[in-house]
């Protein structure tokens, strides 16, 4: 080894020494012992690199602790807050619906005190965790009775395993579904044990069809909502009021899976029309699937209601005891279905429905209001302007419904690379701001900005270094 080498490693702190400064006493009491001594022995390991690379004055114990706060602290959570302005209320990436202050508060409550999960006050004996919603879905719903699962996959998974294990599921060409994550009504029919019958065509599918595959090895007759996409032009559907009949008549249930299901009318808030669960009840379905964290607005949750008979015979399947939901989660739920109690103040209480629900004068003056400061903080790189933009609702529902709404609209003087360091400089700020790139430019659609959040925006756009990104730009 050389000897200027072996004098600048010789010269390199102990971890003992690096321990002892002031700085890493504070590194101490925020990450703890393990994560500071290993941060400050990788600081060190890194030093000694570098000195024998290149023989030079090693670092002292101040900076080698300081070094290793910078390692700590850009050690950032993965799951961590953003400001969602793709324009994508129920961004599935995102975790989709932003629950209400109500079930905010309800969760932290179940954190932080035992619950009467499973134990019935009444008689001091066990009890039934579905209790808890029990009696709010079947206000709500119309239905006999409701259970709840972790996600509407499982609630349909649940349904079709109860009642089709080895037996066929009757279902339209035009409704084998495929939603995110390659989930497909065909292999999740295959993994409940049923086996799946097609009716009809892609495009048309009559009354007959149903009635001519009903046997005696029928479980099941299964409807699928297609939220997430529409077929058009020459086409031919059976209706749920109509199905139900002609399950009932061969003494089949009939499911209808709703998907993206919605408890209220949501044409009363300017939206489009959707089938709500009550209405789906209504028609006649035995079993009605739809989910919690969407149209509902509420967290993840699956939801089965219907007949009580069946009911009881989901609740008996032992992969119920696999699909159920813990106690933060359905204190969660059950705060959210207690808003719908008081729809004409639903929109002011759901955050969900708050932005769809929100109109484009609104958003264009708050777009107006931030323009200036943004461009002010992007720097002369890039063009800031207010324009129109369309919303949509997302997570596959009302997928050709779009929402007037107004965006940032930032284009830059130069190349089109200086747009995407910028749209990666924001996703990398300590609160990343995730807009989308169309059309020469970076869209961040204010939809989903609440009014009380634009101080916390321009807060976290105030981190960016807007000087790289000029000097780097064309």
């Amino acid at each position: 080894m050389a000897e200027p080498e072996a004098m600048s490693l010789r010269q390199l702190p102990a971890v003992a020494t690096v321990l002892a400064t002031a700085e890493a006493t504070l590194l101490l009491e925020r990450h703890g012992r393990v994560a500071t001594t290993d941060a400050i022995r990788q600081a060190i390991d890194e030093a000694r690199e570098v000195l024998r690379a290149a023989p030079a004055t090693a670092p002292s114990a101040t900076e080698l602790a300081q070094l290793a706060r910078e390692r700590l602290e850009a050690r950032t959570p993965g799951l961590r807050p953003v400001f969602n302005l793709t324009g994508t209320v129920l961004h599935t990436n995102l975790g989709r619906a932003v629950l209400a202050e109500a079930a905010i508060d309800a969760a932290v409550e179940a954190m932080r005190h035992p619950v009467a999960l499973e134990y019935d006050l009444d008689d001091g004996a066990r009890g039934e965790r579905d209790d808890h919603l029990r009696s709010l879905l079947r206000e709500l719903t119309g239905a006999e009775d409701a259970t709840v699962v972790n996600n509407n996959a499982a609630a349909v998974l649940l349904c079709l395993n109860t009642f089709a294990l080895g037996r066929e599921v009757v279902v339209s060409r035009g409704e084998l579904i495929e939603i995110g994550g390659a989930f497909r009504m065909p292999d999740i029919m295959a993994r409940a044990g049923a086996r799946m019958v097609e009716v009809g065509t892609t495009n048309r599918t009559h009354p007959a069809d149903y009635r001519n595959a009903l046997n005696e090895y029928s479980g099941l007759v299964l409807k699928v909502h297609t939220s997430n996409y529409r077929i058009q032009g020459f086409t031919a559907e059976v209706g749920a009021r109509e199905l139900a009949a002609i399950a009932d008549a061969a003494g089949v249930p009939l499911l209808n899976d709703l998907g993206s299901g919605s408890l209220v009318d949501l044409s009363r808030y300017g939206l489009a029309k959707e089938p709500t669960v009550r209405q789906a009840v209504g028609e006649g379905a035995r079993l009605v699937t739809f989910s919690g964290d969407k149209l509902l607005g509420g967290p993840q949750a699956g939801f089965i209601v219907g007949d009580s008979t069946l009911i009881e015979q989901i609740n008996r399947n032992p992969l119920k005891r696999a699909l159920r939901v813990d106690k933060l989660r359905l204190a969660a739920i059950e705060a959210t279905l207690k808003l719908y109690r008081d729809p004409d103040r639903l929109a002011e209480r759901l955050p969900t429905l708050r932005f769809l629900a929100r109109g484009k004068a609104d958003i264009e003056a708050q777009a107006r209001r931030l323009q200036p400061a943004v461009a002010e903080r992007i720097g002369d790189a890039f063009v800031v302007e207010v324009g129109d933009c369309l919303s949509q609702v997302g997570s596959g529902a009302l997928p050709l419904d779009t929402l007037g709404s107004a965006a940032l609209i930032i284009r830059p003087r130069g190349s089109q690379s200086g747009l995407e360091r910028l749209a990666a400089a924001l996703r990398a700020l300590a609160r990343p701001i995730i807009g989308r790139i169309a059309d020469g430019a970076l869209r961040l659609d204010l939809r989903c900005l609440a009014e009380a959040d634009e101080t916390l925006f321009l807060a976290a756009l105030a981190q960016l270094d807007a000087t790289g990104l000029a000097a780097r730009t064309p």
